[in-house]
C-alpha cells in the first residue's frame, strides 16, 4: 500500500534526527506547545508539517543578511 497523498508523521526520535537535536528536546518542546503533536493509532506522533515549519524558521539570533549591516 501506498502512502503517496497521505500525511506523513514522524516519531519524537525520528524528529529529532532529522532537526539533529536530543529527543528530550522535542520532548520539551512538545511540552511547551512549540511543536504539535496528534494522536495515531494509539500514539502521539510529530506531522511531518511542523518539521518542514522548524526547518524553514530562522536560527534565534540570525538575520537575512547573515549579521552584517
Amino acid at each position: 500500500m501506498s502512502n503517496v497523498g497521505r500525511p506523513a508523521y514522524l516519531t519524537v526520535r525520528k524528529a529529532a534526527w532529522i532537526l539533529s537535536v536530543d529527543p528530550s528536546t522535542i520532548s520539551r518542546a512538545v511540552r511547551l506547545g512549540t511543536l504539535r503533536t496528534v494522536q495515531r493509532n494509539s500514539r502521539r506522533v510529530i506531522p511531518a508539517s511542523e518539521v518542514v515549519r522548524l526547518l524553514s524558521e530562522p536560527i534565534n539570533g540570525a538575520t537575512q543578511d547573515g549579521g552584517r549591516q
